[in-house]
């Protein structure tokens, strides 16, 4: 399944995005931040596309203008979350590569997945989480209408096997359709 915005296109992944995923994966700015290690080759980049991308409802974001790959964004529903969610509810994930920092490109993406996962998949709660530091997240979460709900401290986080604060929010369907409501009422 293919997914478009103005700027966009969120398509499932592909081996032959390995060297792409690699150069932006292998920024110690991106991968630590998000909570998984930095990629060590072009074959590790194909590994974890095989092995972790290549999940349901996970897409490589991409520009529209080339279709390559600089981001990732997903959907873990119910029990394919770490949250241990409901099959009406998913967390949702994303990352993008440091050039595309600070354009806007992943609130577009993870508006859009909000849409899908309400309106398409039906979901009645979508979670998000980020961790101590990672203000670039936290405001992405924020101009979404993400809400915080609570603090997990000092939990062990296997990926990078240390020690970190998550803060977690979330956004009903109810509140994200009020929202794009009075959007649409403001722009009218």
């Amino acid at each position: 399944m293919k997914i478009t915005t103005q700027r966009l296109i969120m398509r499932p992944w592909l081996d032959s995005d390995a060297e792409n995923l690699y150069e932006y994966a292998k920024d110690p700015k991106v991968g630590p931040i998000a909570g998984w290690p930095v990629h060590t080759s072009i074959e590790n980049s194909r590994e974890i596309i095989r092995d972790v991308l290549s999940a349901n409802e996970t897409y490589a974001v991409c520009l529209k203008e080339d279709n390559k790959a600089i981001g990732s964004i997903g959907l873990m529903i119910g029990k394919a979350s770490s949250l241990n969610l409901p099959d009406t509810e998913a967390e949702i994930g994303y990352w993008i590569g440091v050039p595309f920092w600070g354009r806007g490109l992943i609130p577009e993406a993870v508006q859009e997945l909000l849409r899908h996962g309400f309106e398409d998949l039906k979901l009645e709660k979508i979670w998000c989480g980020y961790f101590d530091g990672n203000f670039k997240s936290k405001r992405v979460q924020e101009k979404c209408g993400f809400t915080y709900h609570h603090t997990n401290n000092d939990i062990h986080w296997n990926l990078m096997d240390d020690v970190r604060t998550e803060h977690i929010t979330c956004i009903t369907k109810e509140d994200w359709s009020a929202a794009n409501e009075s959007s649409i009422n403001s722009t009218s």
